[in-house]
């Protein structure tokens, strides 16, 4: 009976969205008339004066009201949806994005051109270091984009742009955020911003953002197959998170220099069904950071190079996992169970040379030092003894690049190579390692492990070709290599928030990506569309093989074979109407198969999807309402469940009009089906489900004094 519920439900959204298709075409706009929009420069195309129109990767970039719309407390959760992303959640507090069927640390995640130093990469259960609610635009380049950012780009980029090191600023002080609030979850959210120009050439810019909430609402029970315990609530899944930022930003004819400090803070539980019965544990993860960030452009510096860019980074990330043992209901202790240390340096430098003939382009240069360590307090021993999931190492990596473009006749032509090395460098231990998988049966782990280097080398090939004034066809070819991850490498033990025993791999190869896609857009006129296919093979590529379960969780080992990744991403935007009230309707559909080339699918690979919505407006208020259809996954892994499909339909309200001076209300609803879809992309798939129904209401103020 819920079943067929759904499909009413389903075919009901569908219908009315396909009777106003046809009742408005009447209205239909003159097909010669252009689109006029402001041009949304990628900051993270080295280039630095480019559209994503202009540009050849598939790349998406949110702003203004886009990225109002869909803004969530975690990055994973506001980009979820978009052609080719999806969300690999561990609950509320966890979001790590999945882009074309790859994740961890395969996405760059970039803080203002640089990465998150955090340890995301391989931890499912460990969330992306950034706060997403002072971001100004959030960019997506989907496929491979190591050409520019090295192997943990080898499935795509994501650039989370904020104001500090923008260099334009006004001559008056600025304050802008927001405040929400949404019963479910008893969730509170807030940020403020304030720019302050001490001068023409100075600004000091500073922000602070804050979220606290209870445990989510959710429909029905928590876990697959449960009958008993709490129902509608999803257990320990409360977020408390801050994060504050000061940045002074200096700049004149030759450019621009600026410094910044931020600090970030989380802490969050990993959702598990509490019984009250027995012995019981409950996870719950604490982490921070601080970071130093320095920005500098200088236009002509010298012969030949019209536009230097440098960038720095140092970050010092601690994290903690503290597990809580019951017993009936009753707390008996509660510690720390591990500690990670990640301490990491990174230095970017691009050089934008004159034009040579017909060729302009960009040199770079990019170093990374990342100091990595964990500990288990209480599985004694001590900082460094490797006594806990991955033992302490050291990995220095320099990368070399090169991206040249041509304006043709027919389009543009880009080529770009890059050269990287990796070394990686483990502790020596005391003592040999081993652990329990079963009753008489353990691994071992040598106590000496040698270092692994690796000098990765990638180049790519592209085309833009226009047809006519309205439509271009992209061509991109690429052949890249990434080397393993420390984690990958040297796992061995229990990670207890995940709930898994990893054990690495010391000679695991790189993964080399031959990665070719292929679009057709229509960029101009009331009707707008792009559509992107992609293969992606990959040589000797890493994932998690499960085993069975372990004494202390699943038994996961780091394989290595061939797999092939493909797939296509299609959006669509039809103006049907202008005047008092417009109308714009949306479509979007994203399909990913990942599969090993011997036999066998690869786990947690997103599931199909399609997507409906449109956009209106009246006076002062818009409005907008979207529905999504994820489908069923039932092409899994060896010990992996398969998940059912489910509806998701979302709107957006706002009102702000000219008489509030900067001041504007707004309404977000989320889920309002109240389904109990489970996220194939999620390791906790069968320990939760998606945050039910949910409305959140707010006010909003940007203005100046």
């Amino acid at each position: 009976m819920k079943h067929m519920l759904y499909k009413k439900r389903t075919a009901l959204l569908v219908s009315a969205t396909l009777s106003a298709l046809a009742t408005n075409q009447a209205v239909y706009a003159n097909d010669t008339d252009p689109v006029e929009m402001g041009k949304l420069v990628v900051t993270s195309d080295p280039f630095g004066d480019r559209a994503e129109d202009e540009l050849i990767s598939a790349v998406t970039v949110l702003t203004g009201e886009d990225l109002d719309r869909r803004q969530s407390t975690t990055l994973g959760e506001t980009l979820n949806g978009l052609p080719g992303v999806s969300n690999s959640d561990f609950g509320p507090g966890v979001g790590r994005p999945v882009v074309r069927g790859l994740s961890g640390s395969r996405v760059q995640i970039l803080n203002n051109g640089l990465g998150v130093a955090d340890v995301s990469g391989e931890g499912a259960d460990h969330n992306v270091a950034i706060d997403t609610s002072n971001a100004r635009q959030i960019e997506v380049l989907r496929g491979p984009a190591t050409l520019l950012y090295g192997g943990n780009a080898s499935g795509g980029v994501i650039n989370v742009i904020s104001e500090h090191f923008n260099p334009d600023f006004s001559d008056k002080t600025n304050i802008n955020g927001q405040f929400t609030y949404s019963g479910n979850g008893n969730q509170r959210l807030g940020d403020i911003g304030i720019a302050i120009p001490l001068s023409e050439h100075f600004v000091i810019r500073t922000d602070y953002a804050g979220q606290r909430s209870d445990d989510f609402d959710i429909d029905g029970f928590q876990q697959a197959g449960q009958t008993v315990g709490n129902k509608g609530t999803l257990q320990n899944s409360g977020v408390d998170n801050d994060s504050f930022s000061l940045t002074g930003l200096y700049t004149q004819d030759w450019g621009f220099a600026a410094l910044g400090y931020s600090r970030w803070k989380s802490s969050y539980g990993i959702p598990e069904v509490f019984l009250g019965v027995g012995e019981e544990e409950q996870e719950r993860i604490e982490a921070d950071y601080d970071r130093i960030d320095f920005r500098s452009e200088l236009y002509d510096p010298f012969s030949g190079i019209h536009t230097a860019r440098f960038k720095l980074a140092y970050t010092e990330f601690n994290q903690a996992e503290i597990g809580s043992e019951f017993d009936d209901g009753v707390l008996q202790e509660s510690g720390v169970e591990a500690e990670f240390e990640n301490d990491e340096t990174e230095a970017r430098l691009e050089l934008l040379h004159n034009p040579i003939g017909a060729w302009e382009g960009v040199l770079g240069l990019q170093f990374n030092y990342r100091d990595f360590a964990t500990d288990a307090p209480e599985g004694g021993g001590g900082h460094g003894h490797g006594d806990y999931y991955v033992r302490e190492n050291h990995t220095r990596s320099y990368g070399l690049f090169v991206l040249e473009n041509r304006e043709t006749d027919f389009g543009n032509l880009e080529l770009a190579a890059r050269i990287d090395h990796v070394n990686s460098n483990p502790a020596t231990l005391g003592a040999d390692r081993d652990i329990d998988i079963s009753p008489g049966n353990e691994l071992a782990q040598s106590a000496q492990l040698g270092d692994r280097t690796f000098n990765p080398f990638s180049v790519s090939a592209g085309t833009i070709i226009d047809i006519d004034d309205k439509h271009h066809v992209r061509v991109a070819l690429s052949r890249s290599e990434r080397a393993p991850s420390p984690e990958q490498l040297y796992a061995f033990g229990a990670h207890a928030g995940a709930g898994t025993v990893e054990v690495g791999d010391t000679n695991l190869d790189k993964e080399t990506y031959t990665n070719l896609d292929i679009g057709l857009d229509r960029h101009n006129g009331p009707f707008t569309f792009n559509i992107t296919a992609f293969y992606n093979q990959v040589s000797d590529y890493i994932y998690l093989e499960s085993a069975g379960e372990a004494e202390d969780g699943l038994l996961v080992f780091n394989k290595q074979d061939n797999a092939t990744f493909y797939g296509s991403e299609f959006t669509s935007a039809w103006r049907v109407s202008e005047g008092q009230l417009p109308l714009t309707l949306r479509f979007s559909a994203d399909y990913v198969r990942a599969k090993l080339d011997d036999g066998g699918d690869l786990p947690r690979i997103s599931p199909a999807r399609v997507g409906l919505g449109f956009d209106s407006s009246h006076g002062d208020l818009q409005f907008s309402m979207d529905y999504q259809r994820v489908f069923n996954q039932s092409k899994t892994a060896a010990l992996e469940a398969s998940t059912d499909g489910y509806n998701l339909v979302s709107f957006n309200a706002n009102w702000q009009p000219a008489s509030l001076k900067g001041l504007g209300l707004f309404v977000k609803g989320r889920n309002l089906l109240n389904e109990d879809g489970r996220r194939h992309t999620s390791f906790l798939k069968d320990d939760t489900t998606i945050t039910g129904r949910s409305i959140l209401a707010g006010v909003n103020f940007d203005f100046d004094i």
